[in-house]
């Protein structure tokens, strides 16, 4: 047997994670054999994978040839004994402690010595799963997503008695597949699961404080920052029912630690059966299967007659002026007797930069310096700024046909949480060194699809302008939810990039 790259894989559980995991690797060349405990399962597994491949021949993207040799190498097992041969056995059965254990243990009772056993499990802990293992050191986690050959990304999960050695056989077996392996540690939400968290909680926390509405804060986040779906669109995808009960557990496991704190706003529409796209309903409604939204309003005709004052401190302020000169009107250059005053506060709400700065807070507006004046444009209000104020600068900010969101008040607008949160996340879990600099930005641009990875987001943001933020938005709201990692604050304060690699201790 080649020892580093497994040539014969078992697959127990023949539903939808495994039919993709048996596919993927028969594809890949390995002969699969599939297993499941109800009759018929595995045959019926079988036979929609080479389904699938032959729709993929019909539609060129496989060769008759290429076809044929993936269907030979796929093949039905109708008991765990038939799996004796393997060198390497996934289960893929239901999300049940117990029922993996005694699966595990029956496994060993077949397989070789030097086979590994891999759970495809998303939320129990591995080590939870070895117990009974009479061999934990050869069990570990092989986190497959959905589609799995599709979806590029694979976490091996490293237990604390999973061998070296055994993490090695598995970053092979799936780098023979064209995917990106990437290595996490046995901890909650392992770590695709992990650092999604900050999008999903502070989506909600942003509509629990009514900044904006569900269809607002999506917008922002898609349009300005450039996530293919927002917070909510992906809880409806995802299942708010799913989503809750994940949000909760990692809560839970991770000692009830603020970042990870789950929104109250979930339990209800959990109860009302409003799950999302598989319900009909959930923070949007569907038709034939697409979200019903409403229009973005409608800016208002620019009416505004008197000066505009820009913060000379504005991040663009010289684009503000351009498109206020543009528009006709003057710039002004004391607040005190301009129409409009605008300000780009970086972790601040407007309320406090007007209180601070004695600005006129019935005049003034403050725009997100993050998304800029391109793509989209959000307009932050503070508590008491004016109607007229408030169309004054939709409808100029608007005038040249880019998007405006218009919010209230918030530390940080929505774009600036989101982002500061998300990469506030990934340094701790760097710090706790559940996964690699790389493997954590790998992971979330491949596994989430967001525009970058974490860290590599934040660097191009600046590592001390997160912190900026997050230290302004904690220091307004009190909640330890927005403390900055360590990890994150001694590279700011030294100026040195996030993914700066510190030195190893001796020995390590």
């Amino acid at each position: 047997m080649d020892a580093i790259e497994p040539r014969c894989i078992g697959v127990v559980g023949a539903g939808v994670m495994g039919r993709g995991i048996a596919q993927l690797f028969a594809q890949a060349g390995h002969r699969v054999l599939c297993h499941d405990s109800v009759a018929g399962a595995a045959t019926d597994a079988v036979a929609e994978v080479r389904a699938r491949w032959q729709r993929s021949q019909e539609k060129g993207r496989l060769s008759a040839a290429q076809k044929n040799a993936a269907g030979a190498r796929l093949a039905v097992a109708e008991k765990l004994a038939d799996l004796a041969e393997c060198d390497l056995v996934i289960e893929a059965i239901v999300e049940r402690l117990d029922a993996k254990q005694a699966l595990l243990v029956d496994l060993e009772g077949h397989v070789r010595a030097e086979a590994l056993l891999v759970s495809n499990t998303s939320s129990l802990m591995v080590a939870a799963i070895a117990a009974r293992c009479r061999h934990p050191e050869r069990v570990a986690g092989l986190h497959f997503f959905n589609p799995a050959p599709l979806m590029k990304v694979v976490e091996i999960v490293a237990a604390v008695r999973t061998a070296p050695s055994a993490v090695e056989r598995l970053g092979a077996l799936v780098a023979s597949t064209g995917h990106r392996a990437v290595i996490a540690k046995d901890q909650p939400g392992f770590l695709i699961n992990h650092a999604g968290r900050g999008l999903y909680t502070e989506g909600l926390r942003l509509l629990e404080e009514g900044v904006a509405d569900y269809a607002a804060i999506d917008r922002v986040l898609r349009e300005g920052l450039g996530f293919r779906m927002g917070p909510f669109e992906l809880l409806d995808l995802t299942g708010l029912d799913v989503s809750g009960q994940v949000m909760q557990s990692i809560y839970e496991q991770f000692q009830h630690e603020p970042r990870f704190r789950p929104s109250s706003l979930v339990p209800p529409r959990v109860a009302a059966g409003l799950y999302g796209r598989k319900s009909g309903e959930g923070w949007y409604r569907y038709h034939e299967g697409k979200a019903v939204r409403s229009p973005a309003p409608v800016p208002p005709e620019l009416t505004l007659k008197g000066p505009v004052w820009i913060d000379p401190k504005a991040e663009h302020a010289d684009l503000l002026g351009e498109r206020v000169r543009a528009q006709g009107l003057t710039l002004g250059d004391q607040p005190e007797q301009a129409a409009l005053l605008i300000i780009q506060p970086w972790g601040d709400d407007a309320s406090t930069v007007c209180a601070r700065d004695g600005l006129n807070p019935e005049r003034c507006v403050a725009v997100d310096p993050l998304i800029g004046l391109t793509g989209h444009i959000t307009l932050m209000l503070t508590i008491a700024t004016s109607s007229q104020a408030r169309d004054a600068a939709h409808a100029l900010l608007a005038a040249d046909g880019v998007p405006v969101t218009v919010i209230h008040d918030s530390p940080g607008f929505i774009a600036q949480r989101v982002l500061a949160m998300i990469v506030n996340i990934a340094a701790e879990i760097s710090q706790r060194g559940i996964a690699s600099i790389a493997d954590i930005d790998d992971a979330v641009s491949v596994g989430l699809g967001y525009p970058h990875g974490p860290l590599a987001w934040g660097d191009r943001l600046g590592a001390g302008r997160v912190l900026t933020i997050l230290e302004r938005i904690q220091k307004q709201r009190g909640d330890p939810r927005y403390r900055p990692a360590p990890w994150l604050s001694r590279r700011a304060r030294l100026g040195l990039p996030l993914r700066h690699q510190e030195a190893a201790l001796p020995g390590a």
